[in-house]
């Protein structure tokens, strides 16, 4: 047996066998600790049968312990001066694919016809670098990809606004739009010593399950998710206030907004973070004809 790649001792003799220097700008943290990368691995529920999808992989920590579990992983790496460590780290793995691309660039959908062929089961599982976390999940989710969701680690306080309920401080415009598409559950925090070099905030991982179908039916979704983020501008205004100033000409408007406002059964007064989706929904959808 090979020693794994993510111990501290290990994870130091491979960065200087190669010389390597981590490169703050890529949000570079490598995780040093066996047992939570098990454990991330294991709340994406994935059998022999299963694939993986994995964005920045690093020296492989992470991309080890799914290659033993599962039938085939993709990584997406940026970072070309990884190549000759990761080539080593994972020599022992032959259902292991690293594509060398930028995952916000890349046709998601062109890589998983291409390795996941013939594999119904897919997971997106990563250790998510941290100033790109948004960004990388909302495309994922936008992109309508045939994956059954997403594990990842990510900073404490976006995996808490992601998950958060209705009548939360965390609550806003990034709560719906991923759950919108997802049921999403905090599985567990991760404490920043297990990292090297350590991040200064503390982490948790979260994990997004793809509904069958949206949370709520809308008639027009870019407009509902315009609405939701107009909705939370200003938190501490009220949804009149911010659905003025926010929509096109909204204060003009102002006698029509009310109108919406009231047919949705949604009481003027109150503020972006009480409404649930399905309320957001209405409201778009009464919205919809005078700004559209």
């Amino acid at each position: 047996m090979h020693k794994d790649i993510a111990t501290p001792l290990r994870t130091k003799e491979i960065l200087k066998k190669y010389g390597f220097s981590f490169k703050k700008s890529l949000g570079q943290n490598f995780l040093i600790d066996t047992n939570i990368l098990k454990r991330i691995v294991e709340h994406a529920n994935l059998t022999e049968e299963s694939g993986a999808i994995e964005i920045g992989p690093g020296i492989g920590a992470l991309t080890e312990q799914l290659a033993k579990v599962s039938k085939k992983v993709a990584a997406f790496e940026i970072d070309q001066r990884l190549m000759p460590i990761l080539a080593d780290t994972l020599s022992p793995y032959d259902n292991v694919a690293i594509i060398y691309e930028d995952i916000l660039k890349a046709n998601v959908e062109q890589a998983i016809e291409e390795h996941f062929n013939g594999i119904d089961d897919l997971m997106v599982v990563a250790n998510l670098p941290y100033y790109v976390t948004t960004p990388i999940i909302l495309k994922l989710l936008n992109e309508n990809l045939r994956i059954r969701g997403i594990v990842c680690m990510l900073q404490k306080e976006v995996a808490a606004r992601i998950s958060a309920s209705p009548g939360t401080k965390e609550y806003g415009s990034l709560s719906i739009a991923i759950q919108y598409y997802t049921e999403a559950e905090m599985v567990m925090i991760v404490p920043k010593t297990v990292f090297m070099p350590q991040p200064n905030v503390d982490s948790a991982v979260i994990r997004l399950t793809k509904r069958a179908k949206p949370a709520v039916e809308v008639m027009d979704e870019e407009f509902f998710f315009t609405v939701t983020r107009s909705c939370f501008a200003q938190r501490r205004k009220t949804i009149l206030n911010n659905l003025t100033s926010q929509l096109p000409e909204g204060k003009s408007k102002k006698e029509q907004i009310l109108q919406a406002l009231e047919q949705a059964g949604v009481d003027p007064s109150r503020r972006g973070e009480t409404l649930t989706i399905a309320e957001f929904g209405l409201l778009s959808d009464a919205l919809l004809p005078t700004f559209k």
